[in-house]
């Protein structure tokens, strides 16, 4: 069977928005009679993906100074991925909300998030960013940044340590690794598919470790 080869253009400053340049390529791959397997493209697109996420450097009070230790050297938060912290929300694709946010700081926030370029998410980090901590019943803290934007994460604690925070950011590589980036502009899969998926991960591990303590 003939492959035709797909003419690949220079990205355009539009085609960073989304991915439709990539459904587009794979409708001209099965136009010419290629076939394509999405599923797997998926896979190493999210593990690219999981693996790249780059912080927003964005702090309020007391627990940026964990978000700090979490970046230095004795916890190497480079083993990860997430080393490469950007104080432009353009160039973040995810927002560690570490401290408290007040009624007046909301507004605020909730702009940086919409500067930040799809797809995006945010850790609440702290019992501040939970559910108000110990501000909760005042009048001028913001009872949980749930409230202002959709919160993929939770790491409690006043303040966490950096890794409460470190499990966190695993946490949302995990998450980032079971969704769909192709099919649709990054939509994200069901709820109902999302805990199969993850039970598939939780099962692959436990066969790992069972390989490993039988060759001890």
């Amino acid at each position: 069977m003939e492959i035709k080869e797909p003419k690949i253009k220079s990205m355009r400053y539009n085609d960073f928005k989304d991915n439709e340049y990539l459904e587009a390529m794979l409708k001209e791959l099965n136009a010419n009679g290629t076939n394509v397997v999405v599923g797997c493209l998926d896979e190493l697109i999210n593990w690219g993906r999981s693996n790249s996420l780059w912080p927003f450097t964005f702090a309020t009070s007391c627990c940026g100074i964990e978000f700090m230790a979490m970046c230095a050297a004795r916890y190497d938060v480079a083993r990860f991925g997430f080393e490469i912290t950007r104080n432009s929300p353009r160039q973040a694709d995810v927002i560690l909300v570490s401290g408290t946010i007040t009624n007046k700081m909301a507004p605020v926030l909730k702009r940086l998030y919409d500067q930040m370029a799809d797809p995006k998410y945010v850790i609440a980090v702290g019992g501040c960013a939970v559910s108000g901590g110990p501000f909760k019943k005042s009048y001028h803290v913001v009872k949980g940044v749930d409230k202002v934007l959709p919160v993929d994460v939770y790491v409690p604690g006043c303040p966490p340590r950096p890794e409460a925070m470190l499990y966190g950011m695993m946490q949302l590589q995990r998450k980032v690794k079971v969704e769909k980036f192709l099919g649709g502009i990054n939509h994200q899969v069901s709820k109902k598919e999302y805990a199969r998926l993850m039970e598939r991960d939780l099962n692959a591990e436990r066969d790992e470790l069972n390989v490993e303590q039988e060759k001890d």
